[in-house]
C-alpha cells in the first residue's frame, strides 16, 4: 500500500534545529518520512518512530539512501525514552491523522468515504466499532463531549448505541439521526466532531502527547529543541501549557502562590506565538491550514 503525505511546515521545523556532525533528531511521527527526509538532507542522523507498519515500510523505503543516518522503530512515541535512550538534540511530533490514513477508505477514518469503522493507527487494539459497542452511553457521550466538542455528544451517543455501527456510512448516518438538521453545522460536516473524538480516543492520542511532553526535560540534550505540530485546539492547549511550564513561565499558577515556589525555567520558547503555514502552503496544502508549530529549547547547564 502506497503511502503518500504532503508533510507541512517542512521548512520551518529544519530551521528550528542547530547543524551539527552526528547530532540526533527523533522524529515521532514518522509517516510518509517527509519531516525525516529533510532533517537528513540537512546534516542531521534521524531515529524516526511510528506505529504504522505501512508507514515504516514506506519511509524505510523512501529514506534508505542515507543509509545509516536514519533508523526506523515501531512503537508509539509516547515510550520515546524507552524507544531512544537519550540524550537526543531533538524531538518533532506532527499530530493527528496523515493524509494517506485518512484516505484509505479500509482504515476506517474517512465519514467521506464507506469502510469498516476501525480508526486504528496501528495493527493493534480495539477498533471505534469495538469502542462504541463496549462503552457505556453516558460515558461515550463524555467522551465524544470532550475529544469532539460537540453539544449534541448525548443524543449522537443514544443513537450510536442503538445502531452499533459497523462502518463509517452506518456512523455517520447515526449520527445525522442523532443531530436535528436545523442543529446542524454550516461550516462542517455534522459527523467531524465525533469522527475526531472516536479516533482520538481510539488511539489514546491525548495520552499519547502528554507522556511524550512529561519525557521531554529527560529526553533532550542541553540545547535540544522540542518542535509539535498540533491541528486541534485539544493538542494545541497541552502543548502550550506543558511548553509554559518548562519555561518557566507562571501565568497559569493560582493567585496568590509565592513566586519563590515557582519551577525555575528548564527552557527558552523558539516560539512566543504558534507558527504557521504560509498562503502558498495554504493553498498547495489545504490541510496545512489548521497547523500549528510551537517549539522550545533546552537552556545549557540543564541535565535533566
Amino acid at each position: 500500500m502506497a503511502f503518500t503525505h504532503q508533510t507541512v511546515l517542512l521548512g520551518e521545523v529544519v530551521r528550528l534545529f542547530s547543524p551539527g556532525a552526528d547530532r540526533v533528531i527523533v522524529d515521532g511521527t514518522l509517516g510518509g518520512g517527509g519531516h525525516s527526509e529533510a532533517l537528513l538532507e540537512a546534516g542531521f542522523r534521524v531515529v524516526g518512530i511510528d506505529r504504522d507498519p505501512v508507514a515504516l515500510a514506506a519511509a524505510s523505503a523512501r529514506l534508505a539512501r542515507f543509509g545509516e543516518k536514519f533508523r526506523a522503530v515501531k512503537g508509539e512515541f509516547a515510550g520515546v525514552q524507552t524507544l531512544v535512550p537519550g540524550p537526543v538534540d531533538g524531538l518533532v511530533l506532527d499530530l493527528g491523522v496523515s493524509s494517506p490514513q485518512l484516505d484509505t477508505p479500509e482504515r476506517g477514518f474517512s465519514f467521506q468515504t464507506d469502510g469498516p469503522l476501525d480508526m486504528r493507527m496501528g495493527d493493534t487494539g480495539e477498533t471505534a466499532a469495538e469502542l462504541i459497542a463496549r462503552m457505556p452511553e453516558g460515558q461515550l457521550a463524555d467522551l465524544i463531549y470532550l475529544y469532539g466538542e460537540e453539544r449534541a455528544s448525548r443524543s449522537i451517543a443514544r443513537t450510536l448505541k442503538a445502531r452499533l455501527p459497523k462502518t463509517t456510512s452506518e456512523a455517520v448516518e447515526a449520527v445525522k439521526s442523532g443531530v436535528p438538521r436545523k442543529a446542524w453545522p454550516k461550516e462542517l460536516h455534522v459527523a467531524t466532531r465525533t469522527f475526531q473524538a472516536l479516533r482520538i480516543a481510539v488511539n489514546g492520542e491525548l495520552d499519547q502527547l502528554e507522556a511524550a511532553l512529561a519525557a521531554i526535560p529527560g529526553l533532550l540534550a542541553p540545547g535540544g529543541v522540542a518542535a509539535i505540530i498540533s491541528f486541534h485546539s485539544l493538542e494545541d492547549r497541552l502543548v502550550k501549557q506543558s511548553f509554559k511550564r518548562l519555561c518557566g513561565e507562571i501565568d497559569d499558577l493560582p493567585p496568590g502562590f509565592p513566586i519563590a515556589n515557582a519551577r525555575a525555567a528548564q527552557f527558552e520558547t523558539l516560539s512566543k506565538r504558534p507558527i504557521v503555514a504560509s498562503d502558498d502552503e495554504v493553498a498547495q496544502n489545504p490541510r496545512a491550514r489548521s497547523a500549528k508549530l510551537r517549539a522550545v529549547r533546552k537552556l545549557s547547564g540543564v541535565t535533566s
